[in-house]
């Protein structure tokens, strides 16, 4: 992110900081803490919110030196690649001291007007003409390794088990065991693209927001394509957790014992300490 406040101190009145930051559910903590060792140590963690942690990163020697380099050896896929591309053009102008000057300032805004979120009401009251630059198009995506699933995954994927009412079994109830992955409606090209990955799935949208899911409810596409992948494909952090206990509602249903009382209690006691239930 590219932050612009005022700064009456500097000759053009505004302060310009570049931020790298990942934000994650306080479960996954480990992972930020992998994350901040493998670029030696850099940046700080803090607590962000009652449930949240946040890696960040400010220092320009630091982005200019380790992230950059990283980004551009391994080019994000979704599109937050066209935020990133435009986010190290102000890392270069700030290396040139471009940041330093008026003009500088007033492309600089320019360019954060089409990033992320776009510019705060402050920031558009105080530069009311500015035209924000083309943002560059993120075109042709595709899923690079299968590594890069099982990462991307461990930070947007959600293994589920469904138990539901019907009449159709002595029981009384379904079960159901679902795959989904989330993302924001930019990318639903490479959403869509998972189907033809995996050979299975299909593509929902939220009606409540801008979210849409690859789902995957087929008991067969995820007992022989999701489940082998993930066995091969290891997933990081506490998701694997909910994974390992997804692959096992998915055995008791291949030997049909949610169809015994029994069984259906053994699956709700593993669903109840999956996901949100692995933290009450």
């Amino acid at each position: 992110m590219v932050v612009v406040r005022k700064q009456p101190k500097n000759r053009t009145g505004w302060l310009v900081v570049v931020i790298f930051s990942i934000n994650l559910h306080k479960r996954d903590l480990r992972i930020l803490e992998d994350i901040q060792a493998y670029f030696g140590g850099a940046g700080s963690i803090k607590k962000s919110g009652s449930n949240t942690f946040k890696y960040r990163i400010e220092s320009l020697k630091l982005i200019s030196n380790m992230i950059i380099p990283h980004f551009d050896k391994y080019p994000l896929v979704t599109q937050k690649l066209g935020d990133y591309l435009l986010f190290k053009i102000v890392v270069e102008m700030m290396k040139a001291n471009d940041h330093l000057t008026e003009r500088g300032v007033n492309k600089i805004i320019a360019i954060k007007a089409s990033m992320n979120n776009g510019l705060s009401v402050d920031l558009c009251a105080a530069f009311p003409n500015l035209k924000p630059v083309p943002r560059p198009l993120v075109e042709n995506q595709k899923v690079p390794h299968e590594q890069w699933i099982a990462g991307f995954t461990s930070g947007e994927g959600c293994f589920r088990v469904i138990v539901a009412k019907t009449p159709n079994n002595k029981v009384g109830f379904r079960v159901l065991i679902g795959f989904k992955i989330t993302q924001h409606i930019r990318d639903e090209k490479l959403m869509t693209s998972l189907i033809t990955y995996f050979g299975c799935g299909r593509i929902e949208k939220d009606s409540r927001n801008s979210g849409l899911y690859y789902s995957v409810y087929k008991f067969s596409d995820n007992y022989e394509k999701i489940i082998p992948f993930f066995k091969k494909h290891n997933i990081i952090g506490v998701k694997s957790e909910d994974f390992a206990d997804w692959c096992k509602v998915a055995e008791l249903i291949k030997t049909k014992d949610h169809l015994t009382s029994s069984g259906l209690d053994k699956i709700r006691e593993i669903k109840s300490g999956m996901n949100v239930g692995r933290y009450i």
